[in-house]
């Protein structure tokens, strides 16, 4: 048992006529509500529900998740980092991976009333910690 972090990240690219809706606070209200408040819930979500939706991938004592969405306003893109931490025998990139990725959906259904020319890209893993090796990508 060692401690296992993983950080993983996805990029929602908004069409520019969407870039009118981002407040000063980075937050879009659209016709279902707050997204990237709403966004941050369901990427939570899905870390602690990644063994029920990954097969072979084990349940595991979820002890940190970070989730953050940040405003990219030159590309008019939505980034999110998911940071996913416990102690245990097994990684939890998975779980990093999964929550990024359906934070990103989330995005996708609450903008798509507005626009759907919103594309969800580069979804990867940036870094992991613990186990056989460690990894980091290229970028922070």
């Amino acid at each position: 048992v060692t401690r296992r972090t993983a950080h993983a990240r996805s990029v929602v690219v908004l069409p520019k006529e969407l870039q009118d809706i981002f407040t000063e606070k980075d937050e879009i209200n659209g016709p279902k509500g707050p997204i990237v408040a709403t966004s941050i819930i369901a990427g939570t979500m899905a870390v602690k529900n990644t063994s029920n939706l990954i097969p072979f991938c084990h349940p595991l004592p979820v002890e940190k998740c970070d989730l953050k969405v940040r405003l990219e306003k030159e590309s008019c893109s939505l980034v999110i980092d998911c940071i996913v931490a416990t102690d245990h025998k097994t990684g939890v990139e998975m779980e990093a991976l999964t929550g990024a990725s359906v934070a990103a959906l989330c995005i996708y259904d609450m903008c798509k009333a507005m626009s759907h020319n919103i594309m969800i890209t580069d979804t990867r893993l940036i870094s992991k910690t613990g186990g056989k090796s460690d990894y980091k990508s290229g970028e922070n």
